[in-house]
């Protein structure tokens, strides 16, 4: 069974960067999708940002110009740089990954989650 595990959460100020990553345990296992949700208390989780084996991306619209989705192939590793943070952007984010495709989801992964709070 792959895992998914995610790092590099935590406390900022609104303005501020923080990078989270998330690694799949087994190497040789390839995902044709990585990226991040995240769901904030009382509200759905959402897509916030994705990319494929050819790196094409999606992002929800709130967050593009802030944030920036990567991922290394050989590591099977998905990072998150999030930068000008904003209050808004506190949530639990979770790594995801799976065989669909950018617009669809299929045999989906989930890290445990990692807690991202913007406040002053």
């Amino acid at each position: 069974q792959v895992q998914l595990v995610e790092s590099g959460g935590g406390l900022v100020q609104p303005g501020g960067s923080l990078r989270l990553s998330c690694a799949a345990s087994a190497s040789d296992f390839s995902f044709s999708y990585m990226g991040w949700y995240r769901q904030a208390p009382g509200k759905q989780r959402e897509l916030v940002a994705r990319i494929t084996t050819r790196s094409s991306t999606r992002y929800l619209d709130s967050v593009k110009g802030r944030f920036t989705v990567s991922r290394d192939n050989a590591k099977n590793t998905v990072y998150l740089q999030m930068n000008s943070l904003k209050p808004e952007d506190t949530a639990v984010y979770y790594c995801n990954a799976g065989s669909g495709g950018l617009y669809y989801n299929h045999n989906d992964y989930w890290g445990q989650g990692t807690q991202v709070t913007v406040s002053s």
